[in-house]
């Protein structure tokens, strides 16, 4: 073990992290608040993910999002995702909230946060908690145009489900092969020795 790591028991536990679904009417995520949730002193970095509403979808003036959810099991899936986040990577402390309800152009819907003593285990929690709550916690998004409205499904939700509707199995999260292109590609690449 390196000097600068601490045992696994040293570790903040999943009873320390953080996770929120704030209802309707709650206001704007509180984005500092979670950063400094997941800061640590043996933390050597923070990684975040802000998933904002933007203002048009191929030519079409976004106005707004609407979300949707099944509550009790989206918190449950959300407490899931960062326990597997743990699992794969060496973290100090995590932090996932989404907002429901109405959140207009240029606000965030979803804010994830990962503190951890090297920044490549924080990118990379950081990365799998947001494809993770794309792709499997019961949220739906109504993208709101000026022009009429259409409910949305996330490409992560659809990469895992089958054309009779059944979800995928897919590898471990550690042995995932990158994705190219679009707008959830790999950004980032850590060799890992």
């Amino acid at each position: 073990m390196a000097s600068d790591e601490l045992p696994v028991a040293a570790a903040a536990t999943e009873e320390e992290d953080l996770v929120e679904i704030l209802d309707e009417g709650s206001g704007r995520l509180d984005i500092a608040r979670y950063v400094d949730h997941v800061r640590d002193l043996a933390a050597g970095a923070i990684a975040t993910f802000e998933g904002t509403t933007r203002d048009s979808f191929e030519g079409r003036r976004v106005v707004e999002l609407r979300y949707e959810a099944y509550g009790a099991m989206a918190r449950r899936r959300l407490a899931a995702i960062l326990r597997e986040a743990r699992a794969a990577h060496s973290l100090r402390r995590l932090a996932v909230a989404h907002r429901l309800g109405t959140v207009p152009a240029g606000e965030a819907s979803v804010f994830v946060a990962a503190s951890a003593v090297h920044r490549a285990d924080a990118m990379e929690a950081c990365r799998y908690v947001i494809d993770e709550v794309k792709a499997s916690v019961p949220i739906w998004k109504k993208e709101v145009y000026d022009d009429g409205e259409v409910w949305k499904e996330n490409r992560e939700f659809l990469d895992r489900t089958t054309t009779d509707g059944t979800t995928a199995s897919l590898p471990a999260p550690a042995t995932r092969p990158a994705k190219g292109g679009g707008c959830c590609g790999r950004k980032v690449r850590v060799n890992e020795s």
